[in-house]
This record gives structure tokens, C-alpha cells and sequence, in this order.
């Protein structure tokens, strides 16, 4: 049994020891007292002992060793079944999921983690000192961990954004090489799936808000707003990265025909400039016998004299608008 914890809480106090999972089912317990079981990517075998020994519905037991789910949150009888999606960054910026399956029923609450390695120890262990919190139930436990995994959002969006603001820096000043380029459209991509796998979490979050659901105290309800809260202001900074990578592309684009304009204006002007000698030049060089000035004593500086003077005009005129 890929077992993180087991124990059983009382009053908001631990038991000394530590829970048994052997399928056997389980007596009812005494108000105030329930257990907090914490599983890490467990077979099917294993998962079938816990569902006998707490009565879960074999629906709900599918779905939670499904690690593709979409979060949800489901009544089977007098029991929840919640589904949360976990998300964590590897190799700079690409985006790996987990998934965090919940059964909450009177006197346990059950967690079932596949793919992500943030474990719930030390959550456990800030519960575990906060023994008039612990003692409002699995409700409370349940939305301490939902608010676990949705501060775990924070770290890796504000590791994208530095990532963008850096791409949002350099695209001022050079257009982005083509391995940037695919980055950014890389990470449009990432974002896109963070909306597809995580969005739904907020939907969860409201329903257990406003639902009437079996064990949610209404009064613990405050508890889940807070976690709809964070999940609503993730999704508005995923929303935001998604538009600065746009803008930087669209940025990027207008400052580079900008450049290429003023590239192209300097090339006209100069083309221009050149466009009189080589016109004059030409003229003269024809190989008429009797073409005017051809002997002519000053004409050799007549034709430079011009030369210089419109050239030198049209340099001045393309330098006071600018194109040169």
C-alpha cells in the first residue's frame, strides 16, 4: 500500500496510532472523530481494500485511479467524491499535471494523489497544531488541501511571468530570433492546456460553495469561497500571460516593419541621391558626334557642379524629413 498517512483525529487530536487498511469494514465512529488517509498513486488492488473497509462506490473508485480526470465533484449517497488537478514545471516552462482524488464522507476523508510531488506532510502537520480547526471535521481538511493545491499555482505562474516579461524586454529591442518565436508559441500552447485541465477547478470551487452537498457545513462554506477566490485569481494571471505573449508577438511584429520601413526609406533616398549622377553620366556618355557641351572648356566642372548641388540638395531635403 503506497500509504503516505493514516490516523484518526479526535476532538482535533491525533490518535498515538496509526490506521489499518485491510478491507475489513469500519464501525461507526463517535461524533467529532473521523479519519484523514492519504494515498500515493495506489493499484487497483489496494484501492479495492479501502473501498471495502469505508464503503466507497466502485464509480467513484474508478474514477479516482483515472489520473486523466477533469475536477468535479459528485454525491454518491451520503458521501462526496471531489476531483483537483495539481500542476508543477519542469525543464523551464513546460507544465506536468497531477491529480488529486478526495472521498469525504461521515468520519473520513480519503486523498488519492497521482503525478504530483508536492505531498501533504507538512500540511498534515500545520493541521495536526491546529487541533479547534481540525475538530470542524473533513470538511475543514478538505478545503485545507484544495487550498494547498491551488497555492501551488502561484510558484509556476510567477515563473512564467518572469519568463514573459523577459521574452516582453528583448523583443523591444531586437525581433525575437526563431528559437523564441517557438518558445512563446510554446508556451501559448502550455497556457491553453492550463485553461483546458485547470479551469474547471473554479466551477468545482463554486459548487462546493453554493451546493447543498452532504458533509459540507454551510458554516464551513467561507472556507471554500477563499479557495474560489485563489482559483479565480490564478486564472486571471494565466489570462494575463496569454495576453502579454500575444501582445509580444504583435509588438515584436511593429517594431520590425518599423525598422524595415526606415531601412527602406534610406535605401529610396539613396537610390535617389545616386539616380543623378548616374543619370548625367549617362547622358554625356552617349556616342553622338553632336551632342552640346561636349566641347565645351568648363564643362567637365559644370557637370560636377551640378552634380553636387542636386545631390547635395536632395541630401539635405531626405535629412530634414527624416529618411536619412
Amino acid at each position: 500500500m503506497t500509504m503516505i498517512a493514516a490516523r484518526r483525529y479526535s476532538h482535533g487530536t491525533a490518535h498515538d496510532e496509526a490506521l489499518l487498511l485491510d478491507g475489513v469494514p469500519r464501525p461507526e465512529l463517535p461524533a467529532h472523530s473521523f479519519d484523514w488517509i492519504g494515498l500515493c498513486e495506489p493499484d487497483a488492488a489496494e484501492m479495492d481494500l479501502v473501498r471495502r473497509q469505508y464503503g466507497l462506490h466502485p464509480l467513484a473508485v474508478e474514477d479516482a485511479l483515472n489520473p486523466r480526470q477533469l475536477p468535479k465533484v459528485e454525491v454518491y449517497g451520503k458521501s462526496l467524491f471531489v476531483v483537483a488537478r495539481t500542476a508543477d514545471l519542469r525543464d523551464g516552462d513546460l507544465l506536468d499535471y497531477g491529480q488529486t482524488a478526495f472521498f469525504v464522507g461521515p468520519g473520513y476523508l480519503i486523498s488519492v494523489r497521482f503525478g504530483s510531488t508536492r505531498a501533504h506532510t507538512s500540511l498534515r502537520q500545520e493541521l495536526e497544531g491546529q487541533a479547534e480547526r481540525m475538530a470542524e471535521g473533513p470538511d475543514y481538511v478538505l478545503h485545507a488541501v484544495l487550498d494547498f493545491i491551488v497555492d501551488g499555482y502561484l510558484p509556476l505562474l510567477d515563473k512564467l511571468e518572469e519568463v514573459a516579461q523577459e521574452m516582453e524586454e528583448s523583443a523591444i529591442d531586437v525581433f525575437p530570433e526563431q528559437a523564441v518565436i517557438r518558445r512563446i508559441f510554446r508556451l501559448r500552447r502550455q497556457l491553453r492546456r492550463f485553461e483546458r485541465v485547470v479551469g474547471p477547478m473554479e466551477e468545482m470551487c463554486e459548487r462546493l460553495v453554493e451546493a447543498d452537498l452532504p458533509c459540507i457545513d454551510p458554516a464551513s462554506r467561507i472556507w471554500f469561497r477563499d479557495v474560489l477566490d485563489h482559483v479565480r485569481r490564478a486564472m486571471a494571471r494565466m489570462q494575463g500571460l496569454k495576453e502579454t505573449l500575444v501582445a509580444i508577438v504583435e509588438t515584436a511584429s511593429l517594431l520590425e516593419q518599423h525598422r524595415q520601413g526606415e531601412m527602406t526609406r534610406s535605401l529610396a533616398a539613396w537610390a535617389a541621391i545616386l539616380a543623378v549622377p548616374t543619370a548625367i553620366a549617362g547622358i554625356y556618355g552617349m556616342n553622338f558626334e553632336y551632342l552640346p557641351e561636349l566641347r565645351w572648356h568648363y564643362g567637365y566642372f559644370a557637370v560636377w557642379g551640378t552634380i553636387i548641388a542636386i545631390c547635395g540638395g536632395l541630401w539635405l531635403r531626405f535629412r530634414s524629413i527624416g529618411w536619412l
